[in-house]
């Protein structure tokens, strides 16, 4: 897609992720921005922004573990997160509502994926809304019913892809 740029984060991108997520998600789902600079830091590798016209607009996050349940709240600031992990746990995938619509989430996700099977994981698990499901299972996702997790107080389905 011209104009638009997906490459890894960088620390200069904090505050603009930030801001991203806070207008993507409720207060009580979005992560924190003291989480989010966590995953920065401790895990660059598995977050990619996207840049349309030099600005981040989007992005999609995540750690990795070797366990399979992902309803673990703790997960989420990187509790227990392990690099070598088999497994790769999406946080967020969020494109500003402004930029939504043009394709930028697929850029993402279809990144994320590929850069998954290069750092040789096994399976990419995500909690997602009900609404979200379709989405993603158009990336090959199936749907593995619902989760524990009561995030934000909000039911979510389990999503798997074998990579």
């Amino acid at each position: 897609m011209p104009g638009i740029v997906i490459r890894q984060v960088e620390p200069i991108d904090l505050e603009t992720c930030v801001k991203v997520e806070a207008k993507c998600f409720p207060p009580e789902e979005a992560a924190s921005s003291q989480n989010i600079k966590k995953r920065i830091t401790l895990y660059p590798e598995g977050f990619w922004v996207a840049q349309k016209q030099g600005k981040v607009v989007g992005f999609v996050n995540s750690g990795a573990t070797n366990q399979d349940d992902i309803s673990d709240e703790a997960f989420k600031a990187l509790s227990g997160h392990n690099p070598l992990g088999k497994n790769i746990v999406i946080f967020s995938l969020a494109v500003a509502p402004e930029a939504q619509k043009q394709g930028i989430a697929h850029l993402l996700m279809h990144r994320f994926i590929d850069e998954s099977k290069a750092l040789r994981k096994k399976n990419i698990l995500l909690l997602c809304k009900e609404h979200m499901i379709s989405f993603y299972q158009k990336f090959g996702f199936s749907d593995a019913g619902e989760s524990a997790s009561n995030h934000g107080g909000a039911k979510w389905h389990e999503m798997l892809l074998k990579l």
